[in-house]
């Protein structure tokens, strides 16, 4: 008769899965986005707050001592980047005393499809960087996946020449998650979900920074 002996020995947990959406069919649109806007909350509930935080406080320093901020994604992520050049230059400047320098790597289609087609897409952002960055500055990068390879080699180009760097992610975060300076994580794999989310944090983030530096008077009077 064969004994079986604890050895104490637990098995690996399995990883944890990010919840789907969505997973049935819907017959009616009032019925899916009523499930899309539960999903949103769900998974805005995920966002680590102390991290965004951290992100807002960097940005802030960036935009007092005169360094640029530099932002950039793929798609629908590239849309967030070209917001965030508005929203955190017209927008934070407004009735502050901030002048920021916001530059989005996403919106130049002449300059992206030279990189792309003499040296490859993977290039497309750290090539302005390399031209553009400077020790000191800010990078906002934005992937719902965290895996695009052109987001990464960006993010490691900034590590490696001292540009701090802020992540928007989604899904497992990939690679960006962990590699960025401060990592804003929603925890989703619904594209539009997620990128819904990482513009309300970037909207969010500069109508904190520009209230920030106005008088209690001035943000009762001021529609933001």
């Amino acid at each position: 008769m064969t004994s079986t002996v604890d050895l104490g020995i637990l098995a690996p947990e399995a990883p944890a899965q990010v919840a789907k959406f969505p997973t049935v069919p819907h017959r009616h649109a009032a019925s899916y986005c009523g499930a899309y806007l539960e999903e949103s909350v769900r998974a805005a509930s995920s966002i680590d707050l102390a991290a965004v935080e951290r992100a807002a406080a960097i940005l802030l320093e960036a935009y007092t001592s005169g360094a640029a901020v530099f932002s950039c994604g793929n798609g629908g992520s590239a849309s967030v980047a070209n917001h965030l050049q508005c929203d955190h230059t017209k927008g934070v400047r407004t009735d502050t005393d901030l002048t920021p320098r916001v530059t989005s790597l996403s919106t130049n289609v002449e300059l992206l499809t030279a990189i792309a087609n003499d040296l490859g897409f993977e290039q497309v952002f750290t090539y302005q960087l390399q031209s553009l960055a400077r020790s000191g500055d800010v990078l906002v990068a934005i992937s719902s996946s965290g895996c695009s390879t052109n987001i990464i080699n960006a993010l490691s180009f900034a590590r490696d020449n001292d540009i701090r760097t802020i992540a928007l992610t989604g899904f497992t975060g990939g690679d960006l998650k962990s590699i960025a300076d401060v990592a804003i994580h929603v925890d989703c794999t619904n594209y539009g979900v997620v990128e819904d989310l990482h513009q309300a944090i970037m909207h969010s983030i500069a109508q904190f920074v520009r209230q920030s530096r106005m008088t209690p008077s001035a943000i009762a009077a001021t529609t933001f």
